[in-house]
């Protein structure tokens, strides 16, 4: 039933969401000359997959997890974009491709080893990866590898479609910071 809803959600958004797509395209190429970001994430099954968002980093930022990542390098538009949760929505058309779901465990980089090791002793990875999740409406992100991945897992052994549509209203709410950029000097 839940894939259905992503199906559907993510049909609608994109196809009632164009024009605003287009807009934030138009004003990310002013911003940073290449408005769309694509990485290679960890997928269902430890598969990649190119997870696409709209970039808010200067495009020579070092690909690291967002807590590691210099904050220096959001742009004034990626701040924006960040702060309204604009920036997930290309994640739309991974949705509707099947390789995330709106509501899972936050994809990971193939170089958060310590992430990956502990998603995996939890049974993680037999899930999609999702835009958001229990953890991200907590405020739990990627520097805290084990409560994440204990988070994920809890979120998925008791995920009902309440759950489901409860998620994403708190954060269109902007409930949670999930993958947060910290200042320089602040841990």
């Amino acid at each position: 039933m839940i894939r259905f809803f992503d199906l559907f959600f993510s049909l609608l958004g994109l196809v009632i969401g164009w024009p605003l797509f287009l807009l934030l395209a138009i004003l990310g190429f002013f911003d940073t000359g290449s408005p769309i970001f694509r990485q290679s994430r960890v997928g269902r099954g430890q598969k990649p997959f190119v997870l696409v968002k709209f970039r808010t980093m200067k495009p020579d930022t070092a690909s690291v997890a967002s807590h590691l990542a210099d904050a220096s390098a959001i742009t004034p538009f990626g701040r924006f974009l960040r702060r309204t949760k604009l920036d997930e929505l290309p994640q739309l058309w991974n949705v509707l491709k099947g390789e995330m779901s709106l509501v899972g465990p936050r994809p990971c980089l193939f170089n958060q080893q310590e992430l990956i090791s502990e998603r995996s002793e939890q049974g993680v990875f037999v899930a999609r990866p999702g835009i958001t999740g229990l953890a991200q409406v907590n405020k739990i992100d990627m520097s805290t590898p084990k409560l994440l991945a204990e988070t994920d897992k809890q979120m998925l052994d008791r995920l009902t479609l309440v759950d489901y549509f409860r998620y994403i209203f708190l954060t269109v709410l902007g409930k949670g910071s999930g993958d947060r950029v910290r200042r320089k000097g602040m841990e």
